[in-house]
Order: structure tokens, then sequence, then C-alpha cells
């Protein structure tokens, strides 16, 4: 028999020869939605959790400046890095309660303007007073910090 033979053959069965373009396709899609459903399955059975970011435990401190005139003031507010928040031109006498992260030093830092005058600053951590502090003259400045520790540093 010749090929040509076979491939008549072969059509009037019904049957194509092992390769043909039809079969082969059909491999490779079967191939791919395998492919496809391991991807799926790996992302539905993956099931470790990432650790979300904790926040920062936090104290309470109070800032104050009394005096009067207006000030810049600068002071440790809820910042995970540290940063210091700065507002210019305030009028004294000023107050604010936030809750700062424990291992920073809370402080609070004033500086008068060219008028001068006289100012000071109170720091207070969880209702208990810490430190004191003056500023006079032009452009005087005075600071006031103290150690923001959690309660198991404390001893």
């Amino acid at each position: 028999m010749s090929s040509s033979e076979v491939t008549e053959n072969s059509a009037q069965q019904g049957t194509e020869p092992a390769g043909s373009p039809d079969r082969r396709g059909l491999l490779v899609a079967g191939v791919v939605l395998l492919a496809c459903l391991g991807l799926v399955g790996y992302g539905v059975l993956d099931t470790d959790e990432r650790p979300k970011p904790q926040a920062a435990p936090t104290a309470e401190v109070t800032y104050e400046v009394t005096g009067t005139g207006t000030a810049e003031i600068s002071y440790l507010a809820r910042s995970e890095d540290g940063t210091a928040t700065v507002e210019k031109d305030v009028t004294l006498p000023w107050k604010k309660s936030v809750r700062a992260p424990l291992g920073k030093a809370p402080t609070v830092a004033v500086v008068l303007d060219g008028k001068g005058g006289q100012a000071a600053c109170a720091l207070a951590i969880r209702g208990k007073h810490v430190q004191r502090a003056t500023a006079m003259g032009e452009f005087g400045r005075a600071t006031c910090s103290g150690d923001l520790l959690s309660d198991d540093e404390k001893g």
C-alpha cells in the first residue's frame, strides 16, 4: 500500500494517523489547561499568611508651653520614624496631649520670635511631670525631654 492509500483508508475509517494536527492541538490545549489548573491550585492552597505590620506601642505624653507672645514649637507625636511635628507662629499659652511611640524620647522645643519675651515648656509622661525649662529674650530657646519606656523597661 502506498502512503496515499493509507491516508485514504484512514479518512474512510474516521481515524487519523498519529501526530495529526488535530491531535497535537488537543494535546497542547490539555497541557496548557493542566498548567493553569496547577497555578490556580497553588494560589488557593498557598495559605502562608504574611504578618501584618504592627503599630508601634505608644504612651500618652502632654506637652505644655506657657508664657505670652508667639513662638515656634516642635514636638514628637505618633510617628514611627521619630520625626518632629512643627507648629509655627503659635500664640501662647499652648498645650497638646499626644500618643508617642515607646522607645523614642518625647521632646518639646520652643523658640521665641524676634520680639523676645519669656516662655516655659513642660513635659508630662503618663500624667507624671518629667521636666520644665525656660526660654527668655529674642529667639530664646528651651527644650524639655524625657524617657518613654514600656512598663517592663521602667523596672
